[in-house]
């Protein structure tokens, strides 16, 4: 079986704050560089109802009112951070070589969540990353051209309208 090369995670997390909010849900695919799948994954973070209700407020909150709450109804079901990371060492282990790009869109934020609750994922992972925003700034700015993609802030969904949105950038170079 073919190894993937670029991990793309997505996480839905209580807020942006990587030293006050915590990981809620984990969701990643890896493909190789044609961006073709070669496995995925997917788990909820155990958190802590007191820390959902402190974190989960606010303008964002309330305009994602459908998935905030999905977030907190699937919680009851969720694993411990150190599980899900286990899991996800387990899955580059089945489905990666000794690189790991790390990919998807703002991954840096991700990747500050990853570093303090995950941090022998983050060991594994190279220091490069591929992020789609970089795509995004230039195309709408430089070019004015825009992808759209759906916005429903669910890690599995995003992941997959993250590769979509990176794809249809890499039309424009054939």
């Amino acid at each position: 079986m073919a190894k993937a090369k670029l991990l793309w995670i997505d996480l839905e997390m209580t807020g942006l704050e990587p030293e006050n909010d915590k990981i809620l849900e984990v969701a990643a695919i890896g493909t190789n560089m044609s961006l073709k799948e070669v496995a995925r994954y997917e788990a909820v973070v155990k958190v802590s109802d007191k820390l959902m209700k402190e974190r989960m407020v606010g303008e964002f909150w309330d305009k994602n009112a459908k998935s905030r709450d999905a977030l907190i109804e699937q919680n009851k079901d969720g694993k411990p951070v150190e599980e899900v990371e286990k899991e996800l060492l387990e899955f580059l282990d089945k489905n990666f070589g000794k690189e790991i790009y790390l990919a998807g869109n703002s991954i840096h934020q991700d990747r500050k969540f990853i570093e303090r609750e995950m941090p022998e994922l983050n060991r594994r992972l190279h220091y490069r990353m591929l992020d789609v925003s970089a795509w995004k700034i230039y195309f709408e700015n430089g070019l004015g051209r825009k992808f759209t993609k759906p916005e429903n802030h669910r890690a599995l969904d995003d992941i997959e309208g993250s590769i979509e949105e990176l794809k249809w950038y890499l039309t424009f170079l054939k």
